[in-house]
């Protein structure tokens, strides 16, 4: 399954670990989101690059750990940094999302 999505907000770890959370909107639905409202709480960040990310890094390693009511009903991805870093995405690119069962092994 392949289906479309908008990159709809990039949010840092609130614990400071060296993850990014992206969350996809369908974009038959997809809303620009009020400034500074976040689906993982008030103590997260909202970036639009990675280098607002890098310069706010401060706020965010002083932010309270764990990640607060996760109830989003877009998907949300995990990301490493680096994996970030390599795949350019920033708010309101059109990404695609691939989803394949993997095969038997039989065990």
């Amino acid at each position: 399954m392949r289906r479309e999505f908008i990159a709809a907000r990039i949010e840092a770890s609130q614990d400071g670990s060296p993850y990014v959370y992206v969350t996809f909107n369908d974009p038959k639905e997809h809303k620009p989101d009020k400034p500074n409202m976040s689906p993982f709480g008030q103590g997260t960040a909202t970036f639009n690059s990675i280098e607002d990310l890098m310069k706010n890094m401060p706020k965010v390693m002083a932010s309270f750990p764990g990640i607060g009511g996760m109830a989003a009903e877009s998907p949300t991805i995990k990301l490493s940094m680096r994996e970030y870093q390599d795949m350019g995405i920033k708010v309101g690119d059109k990404v695609y999302i691939e989803i394949q069962k993997a095969e038997s092994s039989g065990i």
